[in-house]
């Protein structure tokens, strides 16, 4: 399905948070010539996989715009060390928002083809083509062996 960043579930406030906290996750580098995670094209990929998530991420946004507030402003409108800490309040009594917030932040930061091939990859999908994997260790597996088969029979 594709989806129309401007359908976003998120409120144009709750956007410009997001995408600070975006940015204070992972900022742009100059020495890897990789844009910050609020970059736009990083951006509305991000908005486009929190529409999933929506519930979680507004409920997760308004806590922080609440503490904001308390601070004596919008998130965006206090100052770094402002934000950071507020930040850091917000991951302590809201982990499962944080997990949430991480998880799409950083999907969607390496699926940016910048990123990819800074880090030396083909800016494509892992298949049709796939990746060659060096032989490994098949004892690594010993555990799931061991475990006997976990399904049933059709």
């Amino acid at each position: 399905m594709n989806t129309i960043v401007t359908d976003s579930p998120l409120s144009e406030g709750d956007t410009r948070a997001l995408a600070m906290l975006a940015g204070m996750m992972i900022p742009a580098s100059e020495s890897h010539n990789v844009p910050a995670a609020d970059d736009d094209l990083i951006l509305s990929d991000i908005l486009g996989t929190a529409r999933q998530h929506a519930e979680l991420l507004e409920a997760g946004l308004a806590g922080l715009e609440a503490r904001a507030q308390e601070a004596g402003g919008t998130f965006t409108e206090l100052d770094a060390d402002q934000r950071q800490s507020l930040a850091q309040q917000t991951q302590a009594s809201d982990p499962a928002f944080y997990r949430v917030l991480v998880s799409i932040t950083v999907q969607c930061y390496y699926r940016d083809a910048r990123v990819m091939e800074s880090l030396g990859m083909e800016a494509r999908p892992p298949f049709p083509k796939g990746f060659e994997v060096p032989e490994g260790d098949w004892s690594l597996l010993d555990p799931v062996r061991d475990r006997g088969r976990i399904w049933r029979e059709a």
